[in-house]
């Protein structure tokens, strides 16, 4: 339960998303009332009722729908997120509508705790940021996240409270790329890792992010509202082990391992590919550089306020493997 209201009303933009749809399937099932503001459909055909298409950028249209909704509990999730964006102007989601979130927002005479979800790549990946306005970004991407970030800040949290979440790389049923397309390389026995490397990264399973979710949902933030934090499993994932687990949930060919010649002749191939207008190779230095860096974050902060999260690895693989064979690609 949310801890506000027995049959709370909750709003999630972007909830056909990834995340946003497993939200909105917490909420739904729990029996509230849920509305879920995005530009496309939702990945679920079970919450088509639920869905109002609407832009973040439409602060009329928005407020409008919003204001009538009135809701008491709010998960702020719609946002572009691809890298492909030359600037921050790309971006005006994720600064313009975050505006247009935290003016409405800050109208609503019913609302007891707003979430915004902002993003890891305000820093690089492998940059451990030493307090929460530390920042490295290194794409336009990340750029817009920080400047949400600051919008949100701006705002008392007194007067309305929030929490702003940065989620790392997050899986599990409803996902898409790029974890569902790691899932399927190794389903198809393709993936192969560099040889002799460990990686751990703190990744997050998705039922187990919307059971942390709901948990600061519950305590209206508690001693973490106004603050920014990481929305990770608190364990890292080491993706060798990951894959392994992986190839025998999913009954696929041994994971095979090569040396790194290898994906350095792969990644000077798919920065190749790149200047010729193929946005998303196999491989490429950047995907490289990332495949390669331990990437662990700060989750102290939310294991104070949800200790355990509910699915081990095991089982949120388990359950994702399943989910995958319920809905092919």
């Amino acid at each position: 339960m949310t801890g506000l209201n027995e049959k709370a009303r909750v709003l999630v933009t972007g909830g056909s998303g990834f995340i946003g749809t497993n939200v909105v399937e917490h909420y739904r099932s729990l029996g509230h009332e849920v509305l879920n503001v995005d530009i496309v459909a939702p990945k679920n055909p079970a919450h088509a009722s639920l869905w109002r298409n609407i832009d973040i950028l439409d602060a009329d249209k928005l407020r409008g729908e919003i204001t009538n909704f009135d809701p008491a509990l709010v998960f702020h999730l719609a946002a572009r997120t691809d890298l492909f964006g030359t600037s921050i102007a790309d971006y005006p989601a994720n600064t313009t509508g975050v505006q247009n979130m935290v003016d409405i927002l800050g109208m609503l005479p019913g609302l007891k705790f707003s979430v915004f979800a902002s993003s890891m790549l305000v820093c690089r990946i492998g940059y451990r940021p030493t307090n929460e306005l530390d920042y490295q970004p290194s794409t336009p991407y990340g750029e817009s996240k920080i400047a949400g970030e600051k919008i949100v800040r701006a705002v008392d949290a007194s007067v309305m409270p929030w929490v702003i979440v940065r989620p790392t790389s997050i899986w599990g049923p409803w996902f898409g790329s790029p974890y569902r397309d790691f899932f399927e390389t190794v389903r198809r026995g393709f993936y192969v890792h560099p040889a002799g490397r460990r990686i751990r990264r703190n990744y997050g399973f998705v039922l187990n992010a919307v059971a942390q979710l709901a948990r600061l949902a519950e305590l209206q933030g508690g001693e973490l509202r106004g603050r920014t934090i990481y929305l990770a499993d608190y364990e890292p994932i080491e993706l060798k082990d990951w894959a392994d687990r992986l190839q025998k949930a999913l009954g696929a060919r041994r994971i095979r391992e090569a040396p790194m010649w290898v994906f350095r002749g792969a990644a000077l191939g798919g920065d190749v590919l790149k200047k010729v207008g193929w946005n998303q190779p196999p491989m490429s230095s950047y995907r490289l550089n990332n495949m390669l860096t331990e990437m662990i974050h700060d989750t102290a902060p939310l294991q104070s306020v949800q200790a355990r999260l509910p699915y081990s690895l095991d089982e949120a693989i388990d359950i994702t493997c399943e989910w995958i064979r319920r809905h092919p690609a």
